[in-house]
Order: C-alpha cells, then structure tokens, then sequence
C-alpha cells in the first residue's frame, strides 16, 4: 500500500524538480541515501569499532551489538528522519511541534558546532599525511630525520626474519623501542608540548591543512543540498572501494589469520559484564549519529512521500554491516603487523587517532607499493571524515537559516562562508603545539552525556508530549502506512528505558579526561565540564522562557507551551490538506479541515478542528491553515 502511494506521488512529482520551490529538495533519492550513509559511515566505523570488538569479547561483542541496534539505534533513527521529513524543517524551528522543547534543537545545534570544531582537525591531519604519501619512502618510516629520538626504530622483514634498526642503523636490544610512525606523529606532525597550558606557536603547515579542510567544506556546501548531495556520489562510496581493495590486499597477508582470530573468536563469559552491554549500547549511539540534528536535517530536504522507512533501514544497517567488515580489513592487517613485529596482537592494536595515525601507516608501510596504500587509505580517512563534516556543518547552517529565512535564505552564499570562517578560527588552538590535548578534551566532552540527555528528551518530546499515535499518523500522511508495532513499543517502553540504561552507564563509568599518561589540569577539566553541559542547560533555559511567553496560571502555561504551534505541520498546502484526511478517515470527519494548536487529551487524537481562513507560513510563502476565533464545528 505503501508503495503504490509512493509510486503515485513520484508521477506527480517527477523526481528532477523540486517540491518545495522556496527551500529545495535532494536531486535525487540516492541523494538523502549516500548523504545518510557517510554521515552515519564515519572514522568510529575504522578505528572505535573493531578495538571495542577485540576488548569485548571479539566476536560475542555483536550480540549486544545487534540487540542494541534493534532496540535503540534503528528505532530512534527512524523517529529522527521521519520527524524531519514531516516538518521539513531545520533542527530548531522544528521544535513548533511543541515549544517548551525548542532547547532540545539549540541542544543539538551546539552539539553538531562543537565537534565540528574539532572534526576539521582530524580531516586536516588525513590530508597532511596524505600529501606526505607522495614519496618512494614514505616519512613515518624512517629514523635518521631531525625529529627522531635515540629510542627510534623501524621494523621490516628481510628474508623473512625481522630485525630491529636503531637510529644509527644497528641491532639494538637495551632501549625500550619507540616505532618510526609514533615519533613521526608525535613529533613532525603535532610537535605535541609536554601540557594543554604550553600552547606554543601555530604550526603553519598544520593550520594550511585545516585551511584546505575548511574551504573544502565550504565549497561543497555553498549551494546547499544541490551541490552536497552530488559530492557524496563520490565521498559515500569511494571508502567501500578502498575497504574492498585492502581487505582482500589484507586476508593474504603472512600472519593475517592471528588478526582476524583475535577479532571473531568470541569469549562467552564477557556477555555477562554490563561494561559490554554499556559499551555497545554507545557504539551503536555514536555509530548512527543519533541526537546531532543532523538526520532530521537531512531527511527535511527529502520530497513529503520519500519511502523514508525503507531508508532508515538501508543506512542503519548497512553502517552496521560496514563497522563489522571494516573489523576484518583492520585486524588482517594488525594480525601481519603483529606477526612481523612478532608481538601479540593486543600490543599492536589500538584506538582512535593512535590507531588511524599510528598504527595503520605502521602496518600500511610493511606493504609492497606501501606508497600506493598510503594514498588510498588516507584518501578513504578524509571522504570519511569529509562526509560526516558535510552532514553536521549543514545542521548548523539549516538551523541559522531556518530561525531567519525571510533574510538569511537569500544569503545562504554569506551565511556559509561566514560560519566557515568563524569554525576555522576556533579551530586554530588545535594546530598549535597543544593542539592535541585541546582536540582530546573537546572529543571527551563535547558529545558524551549531553547526547544521552538530548536523545531522552527527544523520545518524551515525540512519543509523551506531542503522542505516539499522533506520530503514527503522521508517518501514515507520508507512507500510505502506519510504522508496524516493532516500533511503536521500542518508541514508548524499550527505546527510553535504554537511553535510561546508557546515561547512567555513562555517568557510573565517568573517568576525567586524559591523553595517554598525560592528567589534564582541574581547570581543563572544568571547562570540559562546562562545554559538556552547555548544550544540556539550553534545555530548562528555553522551555523556562517558553513557558514565561504565555499566559494563564502556571499549569496552564506549561500545558501552552506544550502544544504544536499554529503553523506546525507539512510545509506544503496540499500535504496538510493529506494530512486532516489521514486524520478525518479514523474520525469520521470530512475534509479538507483544519487544525488548530488545541490538542485532545491523551495525545492520541489530532487538535481541533474547526472553520479557518489561510495565512503564509512564517518560513515558506505558501499557505495554511489556522483558526479564525470563530465557533469550533466538530468537536472530535
């Protein structure tokens, strides 16, 4: 049923034109899918998930895994990108569904600024080692250069045995060796001081990179989801290409067997530790990009009837999928370089920015044509970081645009660059001699407890407040069908007892931030703190001003401010005028209707009807429907 609505919308409309004129739609539908997918599919997917895997059990880590995928991840990523969808709009003004929840946008909103603060680094580092690849030797393999200790040394096989080099070229056994790629690392790219207070200098070539990343970004977004939406055509796929290549470069690789047994073998006994559970349970959170704002941004550019169920499916599980393959490309290759190093494989991996810049052009370097590797595997580093920075920086940009779009819209050029500009120049602290430590204490805080926070309040916002069966019926006014009962029971009962779960996991297992041995001082750890907390405290603060904003005693305010506002809805006419006859077909009313912001009590029934003339919706110069004063003429 579902689909022959579809089919008859997509007649309708064909799909090379856009259905909202004034804000515009994906040029396709492989569009929103690939933009979705390298959102969701990011750096966690290489370098967080497969050490998770191997610290939890290898392979019994993808029980909880899956369940916390099935219970959590896809049912709140299908609430997102419907609720976007709907509404067609930005991640705050969205919030008109019920206003005394507008802080929950300018939660997420600040949320998405602050890792993309520190994610533009991390694509400038993949593009600094990416220009450093163009060599016959590649850099991070060496130990006679100015930035090399006495403890460097490299390892490489010669007629299949392994030696040890110290600096001067000779077998040394009485220092404790520190790899070529860690010192290249530590000092040639960041040049790291000994504390987050030792700032330094501006590390030029580092501070160019990031300058490239940012007018990269800028760039592909200028025009919005028009221009976007055509560079992920290459951004989304081109990592499976590389993963493709060196899985099966990987799994014929001397020693890959130890790797992929490390990875897969699954240890029974730790489904029995709730750290295993905790662990998945965010794995799946950060993995999906739950709670950014980002999906429903992206899904508020998809034409009303996008089949956006069927998409919610394909991009969260073919991002689980691809997490699960890329744990066999990784480990084959540390499986070789633990046999070459002849160190256990627990020695060699790693997670994070250690493991993507330490570990991997370690491995990539005992590869014939190293160099060819090198190039690939930092060119798949950057589209993967470049997507996810696409998705989270359009957040921001629809948000700005969407509270002003009467004068922000047609500056959209302006407004892009602008908050480019100002990313870049926040981002500066971190391409210094501290820059590392800065990037850290961002990664830690910036999107830790506030997500839990934000998610929770978005389940009670849609499913509580504004009513699961109102929801459904939204869905409905989209797909033809109401979502099957797998996901009306994760949205009400499973779904938030979970976030509950992670939240208090999250705040059980807090540990202060740290950087190897390295112990941030208390004031680092305060404004950690008070980063973290600066997008939950949005919450109270704007529901309290909403609140304020209307009349009546207090419980009478609070219920006010509750309520959708007079123009929450499709953005388009004839979607609403759909809308009342999903409505009006259970209720036994006739449209076309209209609605006014009176919900009914329970939150299952649409608010009142009643007679109506039409006014412009504040953001779009189309029609709608709002109530005129005058008597209501069927009371449901």
């Amino acid at each position: 049923m579902g689909c022959k609505i579809g089919k008859r919308n997509e007649v309708s409309q064909p799909a090379s034109t856009d259905e909202n004129t004034d804000r515009g739609n994906w040029t396709g539908k492989l569009d929103f899918i690939l933009s979705g997918l390298g959102f969701a599919i990011g750096l966690g997917n290489v370098w967080r998930f497969p050490y998770l895997c191997y610290r939890n059990g290898g392979g019994a880590f993808l029980i909880p895994y899956v369940i916390m995928l099935a219970c959590a991840g896809l049912p709140l990523f299908f609430m997102e990108l419907s609720f976007g969808q709907f509404a067609s709009l930005g991640p705050i003004t969205i919030w008109n569904v019920s206003p005394i929840f507008k802080g929950v946008g300018y939660a997420m909103v600040v949320v998405s600024a602050l890792v993309c603060i520190y994610y533009n680094v991390i694509i400038a580092w993949a593009l600094y080692y990416l220009f450093a690849s163009f060599t016959n030797v590649l850099p991070w393999t060496l130990c006679n250069q100015w930035w090399n200790t006495d403890q460097c040394g490299k390892t490489f096989g010669v007629n299949g045995t392994n030696v040890t080099l110290g600096v001067n070229g000779t077998n040394s056994t009485d220092f404790t060796r520190v790899s070529a790629s860690h010192e290249f690392w530590t000092h040639k790219v960041l040049q790291l001081s000994s504390g987050i207070d030792k700032m330094g200098t501006v590390r030029w070539d580092l501070a160019l990179c990031l300058l490239l990343a940012w007018v990269i970004v800028g760039a592909c977004l200028i025009k919005g989801v028009k221009s976007s939406g055509k560079v992920v055509y290459f951004t989304a796929t081109f990592p499976f290409v590389v993963l493709i290549i060196l899985f099966f470069r990987g799994v014929t690789l001397e020693g890959a067997e130890r790797g992929i047994r490390f990875y897969i073998i699954p240890e029974w006994s730790r489904l029995s530790e709730s750290k295993v559970w905790g662990d998945a349970a965010i794995q799946i959170f950060y993995s999906l990009g739950l709670a950014f704002g980002s999906l429903a941004t992206l899904s508020s550019y998809n034409k009303f009837h996008n089949n956006v169920m069927r998409d919610a499916l394909i991009i969260a599980v073919g991002n689980c999928c691809t997490s699960i393959f890329s744990g066999f490309v990784i480990f084959s290759i540390i499986g070789h370089m633990s046999f070459m190093l002849d160190v256990p494989v627990d020695k060699v991996a790693d997670e994070g920015p250690g493991l993507a810049f330490v570990a991997y052009p370690e491995a990539i370097s005992l590869l014939p044509i190293s160099t060819l590797w090198a190039i690939l595997f930092f060119l798949m580093l950057l589209t993967l970081g470049l997507d996810s920075q696409f998705a989270m920086m359009e957040t921001v940009i629809t948000a700005v645009i969407d509270e002003y779009p009467e004068y922000l819209r047609p500056k959209k050029s302006i407004v892009v660059l602008g908050l480019c500009v100002i990313g870049y120049l926040l981002a500066l602290p971190q391409t210094t001699n501290a820059g590392m430590y800065w990037l850290q204490l961002l990664d830690w805080y910036s999107a830790g407890f506030s997500l839990m926070v934000i998610s929770l309040c978005l389940v009670i916002a849609i499913q509580y407040v504004y009513g699961m069966k109102r929801f459904c019926k939204d869905i409905k006014t989209m797909l033809g069908f109401e979502p099957p009962i797998y996901f009306k029971v994760c949205w009400v009962a499973i779904t938030p007892a979970l976030l509950l779960f992670i939240l208090i996991f999250n705040l059980v297992q807090f540990n202060p931030v740290t950087y190897g041995d390295y112990e941030y001082p208390n004031w680092a750890e305060i404004m950690g703190l008070l980063m973290g907390l600066s997008s939950c405290l949005l919450i109270p603060i704007v529901a309290v001003i909403q609140v304020c904003r209307q009349k009546g005693s207090l419980l009478e305010r609070i219920k006010a401010a509750a309520r959708p506002s007079r123009d929450w809805g499709p953005a388009l006419e004839d979607h609403r005028q759909e809308m009342l006859k999903v409505y009006a077909g259970k209720y036994g009313v006739e449209a076309p209707l209209t609605l006014i912001d009176t919900p009914n009590k329970g939150g299952d029934l649409p608010p009142d009807y009643t007679t109506a003339t039409t006014l412009p919706r504040n953001d779009i110069n189309v029609p709608y429907s709002v109530a005129n004063g005058l008597p209501v003429t069927t009371k449901l």
